[in-house]
């Protein structure tokens, strides 16, 4: 029996995908990683399903790739790196299993997406820490494993927030729960002694460490518990238009600390032009010259009780800390309203995808830092730029402070018409320095994807070595997407 069929053993015949299109689209993406064809794709329904195709791969030593976000893909981890390899797409996985707004947390399965969750949290009063625009077929499970930035870093505690519980196949085949859902009792007995899956520790270790930034090196996640924030019943939006980064920094570093702001963040005037405008170039470009060079654009909110009193004391205090800063928060910059703003960052993407709207494709180099390397990485950045002849006035920069400000997510946006060949080798290029550049300037690289790696891994071994020891226990035959990070 071939392995087509025994994978149809698993999960029916009409499970297992050997369309040549549907092989194809999933042999490359966005990024620069090389293409592989998969042999298969495999979609399972439920975590026994899952659980029989990791022993059935143990069995095999076929290589698995998990994915759960829609197309298109960016960053190479959803590109196999060895031949023969069966792409585990658990995008039909889309139960939300539970919503408890009294604990503030959501159950969810891989396959859930933002456009599916956030309106069933909004009929129960909830809304999720959401990333920057995501596409509205992205996971919410994979951008939580992925620890991608929230916007609203006052709900930002730790770096695995907003992830709470998982349940996981290791690579081994075994299944585990992680965080408060270890146990005692089963998970529907959790919830009856009033449990609600929402700490992530546990009192020996902290898998969940471990599952996230791992690219589904480790296992695979078959549910998710999501730390969600109640929606407000008062917003105040506003934005500071500024010329130079320093004050800006000065004003978050307060929202933040003091817990003013929900929703905070940075854009400069090409990234926010990219988010406002739709494909008509002209008025992009109208846009983005109008606008000041940063923007920052926070919202001040009242929640159920006496709203107003607390909007109205917070500006009071707002107004201070500004002129401190010396800066003007205001409700419109370049005729674009911070209401009309704050809309659009509480949903996922509108079709077509923000970054791909201008060119077609948007290569991202991101990292950490703390506030005060920030002006120095740009500088960095825009060197390495125009060094490989790409344009620094099409760079779009988003900085948004994570876990309660103390660092800061920076990340460049450098979009490309893919079909330009010559455009392509000079950004593949570009990307292979920068990192190199940015690295000596203090950038920390938490999420190293595809051409990356190497650069990253090969200046820390010891971290390298732990992993490998930690792959080797959960992961004995190495078919957890074998070649990613340092594997």
């Amino acid at each position: 029996m071939g392995k087509k069929e025994e994978l149809t053993e698993i999960v029916g015949s009409q499970q297992v995908i050997v369309n040549t299109h549907s092989i194809e689209k999933l042999s490359r993406d966005e990024s620069f990683v090389c293409p592989t064809r998969p042999a298969f794709i495999v979609k399972p329904r439920n975590t026994g399903e899952v659980q029989l195709i990791v022993k059935w791969a143990n069995k095999t030593l076929t290589p698995l790739v998990p994915i759960s976000s829609g197309a298109p893909h960016f960053r190479g981890d959803s590109v196999p790196s060895v031949d023969g390899a069966v792409i585990v797409d658990l995008s039909e996985m889309n139960k939300i299993m539970r919503i408890d707004r009294k604990n503030r947390v959501a159950m969810i399965e891989p396959g859930v997406t933002f456009g599916a969750l956030c309106p069933e949290l909004e009929k129960e009063g909830l809304r999720p820490n959401m990333t920057l625009l995501p596409r509205p077929r992205k996971s919410v499970v994979g951008s939580v494993l992925e620890r991608e930035p929230v916007l609203m870093p006052k709900y930002h505690w730790d770096i695995i927030d907003p992830l709470a519980c998982t349940e996981v196949i290791f690579g081994s085949g075994d299944l585990y729960r992680t965080g408060a859902a270890s146990g005692p009792g089963t998970i529907e007995e959790q919830w009856k002694s009033g449990e609600a899956q929402k700490s992530h520790a546990e009192p020996m270790a902290d898998w969940c460490r471990i599952l996230q930034g791992a690219q589904g090196t480790m296992g695979i996640i078959t549910w998710a518990t999501i730390r969600c924030e109640l929606i407000p019943n008062l917003e105040e939006p506003f934005m500071v238009g500024s010329q130079n980064l320093p004050s800006l920094f000065e004003l978050i570093h307060w929202l933040v600390r003091l817990r003013l702001a929900d929703e905070c963040l940075v854009l400069n005037n090409v990234s926010l032009a990219h988010i406002l405008t739709r494909q008509r170039r002209g008025e992009y470009e109208r846009l983005r010259d109008r606008l000041p060079p940063w923007i920052l654009f926070f919202c001040i909110s009242g929640y159920e009780y006496y709203p107003e009193e607390k909007v109205s004391y917070q500006i009071e205090k707002l107004t201070d800390l500004a002129r401190r800063a010396g800066v003007k928060p205001v409700k419109e910059i370049a005729k674009v309203p911070a209401q009309t703003l704050l809309k659009i960052v509480q949903k996922p993407s509108e079709e077509p995808y923000w970054k791909l709207r201008a060119k077609g494709s948007c290569y991202d180099i991101f990292c950490l830092a703390t506030y005060d390397r920030i002006p120095e990485l740009i500088q960095v950045m825009n060197i390495a730029a125009e060094e490989g002849d790409c344009p620094v006035a099409d760079m779009g920069i988003y900085l948004q402070p994570i876990v309660q400000g103390t660092s800061y997510h920076c990340e460049f946006n450098l979009f490309f018409n893919p079909a330009n060949a010559a455009e392509v080798s000079r950004l593949r290029n570009l990307s292979q320095q920068a990192i190199k550049s940015l690295m000596d300037n203090g950038a920390f690289f938490s999420r190293p994807y595809g051409t990356w790696v190497d650069v990253v891994y090969e200046r820390d071994a010891e971290t390298a070595s732990v992993l490998k020891k930690i792959k080797a226990i959960l992961d004995p035959n190495n078919i957890m997407n074998p070649g990613k990070l340092c594997f």
